[in-house]
């Protein structure tokens, strides 16, 4: 099915070129690209240009470009625009024009994407839905998940992240969401903010980009919950709160057993009941938000509750990987966490409360007592504070249950200098390091736990971890502890 015909990509680009093609996606890498897409020559790590032959090889139908690449016939289909972002910026804007349908826009300091799949699934079976691939949630990927919005689509839910002051709004504008959910604001990104109130006021940002009338769905147990909230009201949002507490969206009680998260909520008045396929008390804060969203965009509440039944975390962001060592298993087995993808100090807290209701098993290992084990890497944006959040983290009360913690990167040594002598592990210097020591640090029973920045690279132990045995997902499967 035709995405994008030329005419309407010259038009909305404002590009001249060949007009005698159509595509069916929107590409900006070479290696996904697939035979029909529009490529998209992007300046990031390497110039988009220099991959625009290899596209047009590959079968792209067309390619978005400031000049004419070498090794490239003048007269291959080619749009040509002054700046390649702003192109893609402005074939966002035509998709976002054209299409009838919801807008819900997601940003927040934890949260985003696991919440952003959460929309996905319960609105998935309401009518086509649209959301983000990944953490497409920057100056690109906003664009280019708009850009790659079909014009049939009914619901729209689009990420939106950032580094520094003043990269939401513009983002949110583009987006014009009917509906704006903030997860949280916590410490991320001090680098770029003087304190969090900063952080909450950018956040808060979002708002400028909502459609009139408007509804914020907002985190109402935050500190800084008054600062979201009056943005709001100054933008003619209508606000609603989700939290614990006494709120238009009210979290009433919540459960977790072994994989599954089983909630009681009030919403508005109406009562709610919703279970997830994932253990955590602050998923189910977010799947609260998820469903004051949908009712908001005016979709079938009690249909998007059935439905978050099938959500389980994306990869990196807590999935569970039973790890079988020995042929078939005979060895025994490891559980694995995967938390690789993301960390600060308040998602770190969240991560280590989940980890500790997971439970060892003794009695199968050469050690005889299955253990908890924490890989942890670098908190990274953290600003002048990052050192201390790193070692204040030996204070968290969840510690006491986590018998082994084995760090990498400097600021994670900080964590590795507080914590008592007998919950040391290994302490290295990078995560790839610590991976190379992996097979000697686990035994079967073990419950183990990988968390860090993207930055800090956890993703290497993750590996590591999975090559000891037959790794296989327990979302697939439907295990349990």
């Amino acid at each position: 099915m035709s995405l994008w015909t030329a005419a309407e990509a010259l038009a909305a680009t404002g590009g001249g070129g060949v007009a005698n093609w159509e595509a069916t996606g929107v590409s900006i890498d070479t290696r996904t690209l697939q035979p029909g897409d529009l490529f998209v020559a992007l300046a990031a790590q390497r110039d988009g240009h220099d991959f625009v032959a290899q596209a047009l090889e590959k079968g792209a139908a067309a390619a978005l470009v400031t000049h004419l690449p070498e090794g490239v016939d003048p007269h291959a289909p080619l749009i040509f625009v002054p700046d390649v972002l702003e192109g893609l910026a402005r074939l966002a804007q035509a998709a976002r024009a054209r299409m009838s349908g919801k807008v819900v826009a997601v940003t927040g300091s934890v949260g985003k994407t696991g919440t952003k799949e959460m929309l996905r699934t319960a609105l998935s079976g309401q009518g086509a839905t649209h959301a983000a691939e990944k953490s497409y949630n920057n100056h690109w990927g906003v664009p280019l998940t708009l850009a790659r919005m079909p014009r049939e689509t009914d619901y729209a839910v689009i990420e939106i992240g950032m580094n520094a002051p003043g990269e939401i709004a513009p983002l949110a504008k583009l987006a014009r969401p009917h509906v704006a959910v903030v997860t949280t604001v916590a410490a991320v990104h001090l680098e770029a903010f003087e304190n969090v109130e900063g952080i909450a006021r950018e956040k808060a940002t979002i708002i400028e980009g909502l459609e009139p009338d408007g509804i914020a769905v907002l985190n109402g147990e935050i500190g800084t919950s008054d600062i979201l909230v009056s943005a709001a009201q100054a933008g003619g949002a209508r606000v609603v709160r989700f939290g614990s507490g006494n709120y238009e969206a009210s979290l009433r009680s919540v459960v977790v057993k072994g994989l599954v998260t089983c909630a009681e909520a009030d919403l508005n008045g109406q009562p709610v009941v919703f279970k997830l396929a994932a253990p955590g008390a602050h998923l189910a804060t977010n799947a609260l938000a998820v469903l004051a969203a949908v009712e908001a965009l005016g979709a079938d509440l009690a249909l998007a509750s059935l439905a978050l039944a099938h959500w389980a975390p994306p990869e990196g962001r807590g999935a569970r990987w039973r790890v079988a060592l020995g042929p078939g298993g005979i060895d025994g087995h490891v559980t694995l966490i995967d938390e690789s993808y993301n960390a600060n100090p308040l998602a770190m807290g969240a991560a280590f409360e989940v980890f500790v209701g997971a439970q060892p098993v003794d009695g199968v290992g050469k050690v005889r007592r299955g253990r908890r084990i924490a890989f942890l890497g670098d908190m990274l944006e953290l600003g002048p504070e990052g050192p201390q959040m790193h070692a204040s983290l030996a204070e968290h009360p969840a510690m006491a249950q986590i018998d082994t913690v084995h760090c990498a990167g400097p600021l994670m040594k900080r964590l590795y200098e507080a914590l008592p002598e007998a919950k040391r592990g290994e302490c290295c210097k990078t995560t790839k390091a610590l991976a190379k020591k992996v097979p000697r640090l686990i035994d079967a029973g073990d419950v183990v736990m990988a968390k860090g920045s993207l930055g800090s690279d956890l993703a290497v132990v993750v590996d590591a971890i999975k090559k000891l045995g037959d790794a296989t997902d327990m979302r697939q499967t439907g295990e349990s502890d």
